[in-house]
């Protein structure tokens, strides 16, 4: 996931300096010439664009090797066991990708949430009343279709990946809108970040609930001895890496003890950093994290939890009967069909019922083609796959197939639905319809933008 940190005032209940403005820091302003070759890899690798492109790849490569002839390579690369069993951390490489290297993108996220929920697209609940709303229709929607589906076809084994289609990735829908949404206003790309920010803090909490089997209260409690110890340490006048980076890794290994998912201990410590200016500083602490850790996140551990996760293999068995099965057909009909149904119908039942509309510039055509892109479930849907059903199983192979295929269908449609409404000439002057003439100077695509 990439989402750019944008300045605005916010309060934040931790004793923070003020509401200062972000800014950026002499190397993000430098012109490319002066910057490092480091410096202008990690701006490639968070491109939008070049996120999900790096996805794609991965996915690709994990399809093609997982259905070669050198395909028991992967499967023996993947399940090969890494790690010291006393502490229970004898992982598969696969296991290591999904809670390991996925802890540093929800970390990201956590940031990202953070940010949004103090000085960020979350601050002004009325402003953000609308997509996040969208988001929890575009999360429930998914979720009735996928258990109708499921019992129409009789296969009731496949009741608990119920919440596979509830997710949305936010790293490949901002790269479709990046290129195919040029000309729109930003605030159809403002919608699409409030709606994913939301649906990633919903999948995280529907993973803390719903995907723990059991506590262990003895690591758990350590765990928040941690945490408290790291929001300390996080907020001291100098930030010690040196002390963060273990007691990071320790929380996350007392987490993963406890028995709830490990990546729950990224979400939660990244949003434990502070969202505004302390201590004097120029910038703040998550801008900051999230300009170090954000390059890991899309250049390193999201494409190798796709590369490790997307390779379902179907030589040798009846495609056909794959996409048969009642998971397969739930998930695709959740993500393609209901998100889009989900986020449009709650969308206009909110602002048709209640005082609450849309930002200027869109109105509920604009957000077909953000209801489509919602439908690329991909990484956590992925992830959500693997705790479902062990993923060599039948239901396994069949809901990776339909996240694949789902999230391919929905990107295409949303592509094409994006170019439609941006070569569209009959806007009006208040498209949110709410009284007040629509004062748009920013667009998808501009520089400022």
């Amino acid at each position: 996931m990439s989402t750019p940190v944008s300045p605005g005032p916010a309060h934040e209940p931790d004793g923070a300096t003020g509401p200062e403005p972000l800014t950026r820091s002499p190397q993000d302003s430098a012109p490319p010439a002066a910057q490092t070759v480091p410096a202008r890899l990690a701006g490639w690798v968070t491109r939008e664009t070049t996120g999900g492109m790096l996805l794609i790849g991965a996915a690709i490569l994990a399809i093609v090797w997982a259905n070669s002839p050198w395909r028991e390579i992967y499967t023996t690369l993947s399940e090969t066991k890494i790690g010291p069993a006393s502490l229970h951390l004898d992982l598969s490489v696969a296991g290591w990708a999904a809670d390991g290297l996925l802890a540093i993108f929800f970390f990201v996220v956590g940031l990202e949430l953070k940010h949004e929920l103090v000085a960020g697209s979350l601050r002004e609940p009325r402003q953000a009343a609308v997509p996040m709303l969208a988001a929890v229709g575009g999360m429930a929607v998914p979720a009735i279709l996928f258990v109708t589906v499921v019992l129409v076809t009789g296969d009731t084994t496949a009741l608990g990946g119920w919440a596979i289609p509830t997710a949305t990735d936010i790293a490949f829908a901002l790269a479709v809108l990046a290129v195919f949404g040029r000309g729109l206003p930003t605030a159809v790309r403002t919608f699409l970040l409030t709606l994913a920010v939301v649906d990633d803090l919903l999948a995280i909490v529907v993973i803390a609930i719903f995907y723990t089997d059991s506590l262990s209260w003895g690591p758990l409690a350590l765990a928040v001895l941690g945490l408290i110890f790291f929001r300390i340490l996080v907020r001291a006048r100098t930030v010690r890496w040196w002390l963060l980076l273990p007691l990071a890794v320790v929380v996350w290994a007392l987490v993963h003890a406890s028995g709830i998912h490990a990546t729950v201990a990224g979400v939660t410590m990244g949003f434990l950093v502070p969202a505004l200016v302390v201590h004097g500083e120029k910038e703040t602490r998550t801008h900051r994290f999230e300009r170090t850790w954000n390059p890991l996140s899309s250049g390193i551990a999201l494409p190798v939890f796709a590369f490790f996760a997307a390779g379902v293999t179907v030589v040798g068995s009846s495609l056909l009967d794959v996409l048969g099965q009642g998971v397969t057909i739930g998930i695709v009909v959740g993500l393609v069909v209901g998100k889009c149904l989900g986020i449009l119908g709650t969308t206009w039942l909110v602002t048709r019922m209640t005082p609450l509309r849309l930002a200027q510039g869109i109105g509920i055509r604009d957000l077909l083609p953000v209801g489509l892109l919602a439908g690329i479930g991909f990484t956590v849907s992925l992830l959500i796959v693997e705790l479902s059903f062990d993923p060599s199983s039948e239901h396994g192979t069949g809901a990776k197939i339909a996240v694949l295929l789902a999230s391919v269908i929905s990107a295409t449609l949303g592509a094409l639905a994006l170019r439609h409404d941006a070569r569209r000439t009959d806007r009006t002057n208040d498209m949110n319809l709410d009284g007040v003439p629509d004062d748009i100077t920013d667009h998808i695509g501009d520089k400022k933008s």
